[in-house]
C-alpha cells in the first residue's frame, strides 16, 4: 500500500505530547450498540467480547478481533474508534476485555498479562464460531499488541482456525527493554501511571481473586516493573519479573511468523523504545512501519490530507486491511 507521509499537528511534536493527546482526546462519539459473548477459558476464568455488526456484513466479509493494552478495555478511546471506522468500511469487530477488564470484571480470578496469547487464541475461536465463513484479522494495541505477535509466531505450529493476518501497534516486544525504558528519565511518569491503575485493579479485585491474601498490597508499588514483580509475576505463576518478561515477549517468535503482518510504531514512542525494532529478526511476511514521530498510540497529523480525520494511525489500519483484500 502507499504510505502518505506522517506529519504531526504543530501543537503536538514530539512523543510525549503526541502520547498524552492519545490518550485524552476520544475522536467522535459512538454510542454502544455491541452484542457481548462470553468466552470460557482454559482454567475457568472468562473473558468479554463486545461484538459489532455493520448491517450490510455479509457471512464472508472480514472480522477484527481488537486487543487493548495495559489497563484498557473494550471502552477505551482508540477501541471505540478504530472499531467505529472498521464497522463504517463494512468490517465486523469483536473487542475483547482481557481478564477482569470492561464487562469482565467479576469474571476472573487469574489477571491478564502480556503473554496470554491463550486467551487470544480462545477469543478468535469464538470468532471463527460466529463468523465461520469470514476471514480474521487480530488487531493489537501495546500490550494487545505483543499477544498478537506471540500468537502470531505460536500460529505456524498450531494454526488457528480463519485467522489470515495481524495488526500490532506499539507493540512492547521486548518487554525487559520497555521494563527498563519507562524508569528512565521522564518516561518514569508514565511507569507511576500504569502502577496506579494496576494497583487499583488489583486492590478493587479482591474478591475475585482471593490468592491475593498471600501478597503484601502495601505500600502500593511505584513502577510497573515493581507491580509485575509483586503481583503479576506471582499471580500468573511466574518465578518473578525477569520470568515472566522472558516467557512472555513477542520478540524471539517475529522470525516464525508466517501471516501477513504489520507493525506500526513511532520511534520517539516513550513507552516502546525503537531499538528493539531495529534489532529483531522479523520475517519475510512482516512489514515494519516505523515513523519518525507519532508517540504511543497515537500519530495526529497536522491536517487531514487524503483521510477523513486528523487520526493518522486509523487510517493506516484500513488501508492495510484494504490492501490485504486486493
Amino acid at each position: 500500500m502507499e504510505v502518505p507521509p506522517f506529519i504531526p499537528h504543530p501543537l503536538l511534536q514530539g512523543g510525549h505530547r503526541q502520547t498524552i493527546a492519545g490518550a485524552y482526546l476520544k475522536g467522535h462519539a459512538r454510542r454502544y450498540q455491541a452484542t457481548q459473548h462470553q468466552v470460557e477459558l482454559g482454567d475457568g476464568d472468562r473473558i468479554v467480547l463486545h461484538d459489532d455488526r455493520p448491517r450490510n456484513w455479509q457471512p464472508h466479509d472480514r472480522v477484527v478481533l481488537m486487543l487493548h493494552g495495559v489497563s484498557g478495555c473494550h471502552g477505551s478511546a482508540y477501541m471505540v474508534r478504530i472499531a467505529g471506522k472498521l464497522n463504517d468500511v463494512g468490517i465486523r469487530t469483536l473487542r475483547m476485555d482481557m481478564r477482569g477488564c470492561g464487562a469482565g470484571a467479576k469474571l476472573a480470578q487469574h489477571p491478564g498479562h502480556a503473554g496470554r496469547s491463550e486467551d487470544a487464541r480462545a477469543a478468535a475461536l469464538k470468532a471463527q464460531s460466529l463468523c465461520p465463513d469470514a476471514p480474521l484479522t487480530i488487531i493489537g494495541f501495546s500490550m494487545g499488541g505483543n499477544i498478537a505477535l506471540k500468537l502470531a509466531g505460536e500460529v505456524c505450529r498450531l494454526p488457528l482456525g480463519n485467522l489470515d493476518s495481524i495488526i500490532a501497534v506499539a507493540p512492547p516486544v521486548d518487554l525487559i527493554l520497555c521494563g527498563q525504558n519507562i524508569d528512565i528519565g521522564v518516561n518514569r511518569i508514565y511507569s507511576r501511571n500504569f502502577s496506579r491503575r494496576l494497583f487499583r485493579f488489583i486492590r478493587d479485585r479482591c474478591e475475585q481473586m482471593p490468592q491475593l491474601a498471600e501478597l503484601r498490597l502495601y505500600p502500593p508499588p511505584t513502577s510497573i516493573v515493581e507491580f509485575d514483580n509483586r503481583f503479576t509475576a506471582p499471580l500468573s505463576g511466574f518465578r518473578d519479573v525477569s520470568d515472566y518478561y522472558t516467557q512472555s515477549s513477542a520478540l524471539p517468535r517475529l522470525k516464525e511468523i508466517t501471516l501477513p503482518t504489520l507493525i506500526l510504531s513511532a520511534e520517539d514512542d516513550p513507552v516502546i523504545p525503537v531499538d528493539m525494532f531495529y534489532r529483531a529478526e522479523l520475517s519475510a511476511s512482516t512489514t515494519l512501519l516505523l515513523t519518525e514521530q507519532g508517540g504511543h498510540v497515537a500519530h495526529i497529523a497536522r491536517s487531514r490530507g487524503g483521510d477523513m480525520d486528523r487520526w493518522w494511525m486509523d487510517w493506516r489500519i484500513i488501508d492495510w486491511l484494504a490492501a490485504l483484500a486486493n
